[in-house]
């Protein structure tokens, strides 16, 4: 029998009450307490922060405090990644955010997600949904990410747009919800 961790990372229906993931949780608070008090340290402080937690970290990535996530160990940060103030990513399952991608303040990337039919979500269970985003995208300020969107390389997602479906690689995208204003090359 599957644990309900091993469900929550497969983006099965799973009960975020189970003693495993609230003792992950509980050492992600702990872990981001340390990470959002390092403001003032060297990057490189901070950055060997990032590798104590995150799935994957690569060279040169900068993630400024405030952070905030769920888990850590589910997002995966490609070379040279900046993330600027109070960010949020909910990795109940995997986050990827690929080489070179600029992320603006106060951009929120969802994978958690619930069910929509009342009675389903009346149960507590909730699911995830990965969340990709390709190389040297930019994404600006309050942007929100859904759960199970990818973002394609070269990409340009406008500030406060709420993306709910599949960004093409080179596409400008902005609005609620987000709609392509520029196609990618091709």
């Amino acid at each position: 029998m599957r644990t309900e961790k091993e469900k929550m990372l497969a983006g099965e229906l799973y009960d975020a009450s189970d003693a495993q993931i609230q003792a992950d949780q509980a050492a992600a608070h702990a872990w981001l307490a340390r990470y959002n008090a390092s403001l003032g340290q060297p990057p490189a402080a901070r950055h060997a922060l990032l590798r104590e937690c995150f799935g994957a970290v690569g060279v040169g990535v900068d993630v400024r405090p405030p952070f905030h996530c769920d888990y850590g160990t589910n997002i995966r940060l490609g070379d040279g990644v900046f993330l600027n103030f109070n960010c949020v990513i909910l990795d109940v399952c995997e986050v990827v955010i690929g080489d070179r991608t600029q992320i603006a303040p106060g951009v929120q990337i969802l994978a958690a997600d619930h069910p929509r039919d009342p009675a389903a979500r009346a149960t507590g269970l909730e699911f995830g949904r990965p969340v990709r985003i390709g190389r040297n995208v930019w994404i600006g300020a309050g942007a929100l990410v859904l759960p199970g969107v990818t973002i394609g390389d070269d990409a340009l997602v406008g500030a406060g747009s709420v993306v709910t479906r599949d960004v093409p690689a080179g596409a400008t995208v902005v609005g609620n919800p987000a709609r392509v204003l520029a196609p990618g090359p091709g």
